[in-house]
């Protein structure tokens, strides 16, 4: 599924990377620990999280996870937001938490992850 159809879907405002919404994930992983993130997510998801810190977008660069969606209308500072451009990761945020943003992704033909 295209970064772009997610955003559609999730009525979500990209903060970074318009210009990559062409990209494709393969998976969604969704998840507030980063641990977790780091031991099960591979090939490309697009991550969903509430936990809004520097933190997720380091993860995100280990696994090549292209897209990090934050859930619940978070808003991540601009510190975040320039990690994220230097490491070309697309950042949406989204007013769905993070049950329904699942939900939404699922229904629409994105699997998840484990």
């Amino acid at each position: 599924m295209t970064i772009e159809r997610i955003k559609n879907l999730l009525d979500a405002d990209v903060l970074f990377g318009e210009d990559h919404l062409d990209k494709e994930v393969n998976y969604a992983f969704s998840s507030d620990l980063m641990s977790d993130v780091l031991a099960y997510a591979d090939d490309h998801p697009a991550l969903i999280t509430g936990l809004c810190n520097p933190q997720v977008v380091r993860t995100a660069e280990m696994l090549d996870i292209i897209c990090i969606i934050f859930v619940r209308n978070k808003v991540p500072d601009q510190k975040i937001l320039d990690l994220a451009a230097d490491k070309n990761i697309v950042i949406l945020r989204t007013a769905h938490g993070m049950f329904t943003s699942c939900g939404i992704l699922y229904s629409n033909g994105l699997p998840g992850g484990i």
